[in-house]
């Protein structure tokens, strides 16, 4: 063999060697890379999996919370209510004929009016009124002069409404 041919044997020899051992080298480097990327990622699920817990016991608790606050508001009110109920019940043991009998009654209704007052409950629904189906609920249809078109002739019930909140339609005859 020629000196040229041994010396690119050699050199391609040495280039084997070279190629090896960065191979060698590479997945060393790949490995802890690897395992780097699998830490980094335990970490986040571990994150994401306590995140979804923290969110899952936020939702809970804002649902007890909410449950308590409504329990709080309608005790609120049924305490308010008691002494007219309690008046109702004195009422209902009087003699039903006599005067006190119905200045109680005036009483209680005066007691609910101011109680609704307080609670800011309005009273929706008054004959001479327009009807809107958004507050009263037509039951009856009646031809009468003496009023305009689609008025309220009469209140058959009264309706409530909180603030913009109707509580109960009222029930009306409309004039057509």
């Amino acid at each position: 063999m020629s000196e040229e041919t041994k010396a690119t044997i050699e050199e391609e020899k040495t280039a084997a060697a070279k190629s090896e051992e960065k191979k060698k080298k590479k997945p060393a480097k790949k490995d802890g890379e690897l395992e780097k990327l699998k830490a980094e990622l335990e970490q986040k699920t571990d994150l994401l999996a306590r995140t979804a817990a923290e969110f899952d016991n936020f939702k809970k608790r804002t649902d007890r919370e909410k449950s308590g606050v409504a329990e709080y508001a309608k005790a609120s009110v049924i305490k308010k209510l008691l002494p007219i109920i309690d008046n109702i019940d004195r009422a209902n043991g009087a003699d039903k004929e006599s005067p006190e009998y119905i200045k109680g009654i005036e009483m209680i209704i005066k007691q609910f009016n101011s109680l609704a007052e307080v609670l800011e409950i309005t009273e929706i629904g008054k004959s001479g009124e327009q009807f809107d189906p958004n507050f009263h609920e037509a039951v009856m249809h009646i031809e009468d002069e003496n009023f305009g078109e689609n008025e309220i002739a009469e209140v058959l019930q009264k309706g409530f409404k909180l603030g913009d909140t109707v509580i109960r339609p009222a029930m009306v005859k409309v004039a057509n």
